[in-house]
Formats: structure tokens, sequence, C-alpha cells
């Protein structure tokens, strides 16, 4: 089933090194169902993505993470690699901006090392969770269920372990964000 995502707004937050693959296969199934991507980052022009251990391409920021309103957006993407989610978590900023998306029940996706800041923001306790397997312990310490699946869905937040489960990350990423595009307009038709 496509999902009809015209008019979703979606952050994509990342810093340098991650991996490239994470970025550009969601952002391409979330533009072909019609939402607008915009890449939030602490670099300010471009930040550099990477195929594992190779450097891959640089892409444009679209709006500095000093001037991101997480109100301006609908849905968080977090994608993976080593460093990308490393240095995220230790920038305030980019913990608030994540933990904002929580408090307004907006829906998140989030792959590989990605659950690395949402663990520094304190929003994993309770969730059934998946990752990349070096994050299993640390999503445990923190109060999450680790499980070993392609893709876990809890509550508007997907996660998935790594490259190969993108289709299925994808998927289930489309869906949430979908209901949760739904959600905000029943929500609005009812204050109307």
């Amino acid at each position: 089933m496509t999902q009809n995502l015209e008019g979703l707004k979606v952050a994509i937050l990342v810093a340098e090194g991650f991996e490239q693959v994470e970025l550009t296969e969601p952002k391409k199934a979330l533009e072909s169902a019609g939402a607008q991507t915009r890449i939030v980052s602490p670099v300010k022009a471009h930040v550099q993505g990477w195929n594992h251990f190779e450097k891959g391409d640089q892409f444009p920021v679209d709006v500095p993470l000093g001037e991101a309103d997480s109100r301006d957006f609908d849905a968080l993407l977090l994608p993976g690699g080593v460093a990308n989610p490393d240095q995220l978590r230790i920038i305030p900023e980019a913990v608030d901006f994540i933990r904002e998306f929580f408090a307004a029940d907006k829906p998140i996706a989030s792959i590989c090392h990605g659950p690395w800041p949402l663990i520094e923001a304190g929003v994993v306790r309770g969730r059934t969770m998946t990752s990349w397997p070096s994050l299993k312990t640390d999503l445990i310490n923190a109060g999450a269920k680790w499980v070993d699946q392609d893709v876990v869905t809890d509550n508007g937040l997907v996660t998935s372990r790594k490259p190969d489960d993108i289709p299925a990350f994808n998927k289930k990423m489309l869906e949430e964000f979908a209901e949760g595009k739904n959600r905000r307009q029943q929500s609005a038709a009812r204050a109307s």
C-alpha cells in the first residue's frame, strides 16, 4: 500500500560520518510518498556521508541545528553510522531537538547506531527496540527491551539494525509517519 505523506515535513538529523545509504534510501522513500525532507545538522554548509569505512558524498545542510525548531517538522529520521550518532549524543541542542519530538508525540525512525542520541535524550525506557548489535547493552542499560529483528515499531518509534534492513525500515517508517500525520489532522479537525 502506498502511503500519502503529502505536506508532511521530516527533519533528517545528521552530523559528520553518517552511513550514507541510511540517509539516501529513507529520504528517497519519504519524498516518493510526498513528504518534504530537510537535512538538519550541527554542520553549517555540507555534511559528509560515509559508505561504511570509505568517505561518501557531501550533502547540503538545509537547516543548521542552531536554527532548527522541532515545531516546524512532523517527524524525525535519525540515520546511523558510528561517528554521526556518537557526535549528536554529546551536542545538547541535538539531544533537546530529539527530546522535543518525543514530547510532542511525533513519529521517529532510527536505524543502526541512530539510537545512541535517543539514549542520551532519556526516551528509550520501556520501549521495545532494535539497533546495530553493539548498542544492545547500551539500550538495555537505558531501560529498553532490545530484540534482534529487521524492524521494530513501538508507539511511533521505528528502529532497524543495519543497511540490509532498509526495505523493511522504509515500509514501517512510511506507515508510522502516515499514522502520525492522520492523528494530527484528526486532532486539528476536533479543535476547529
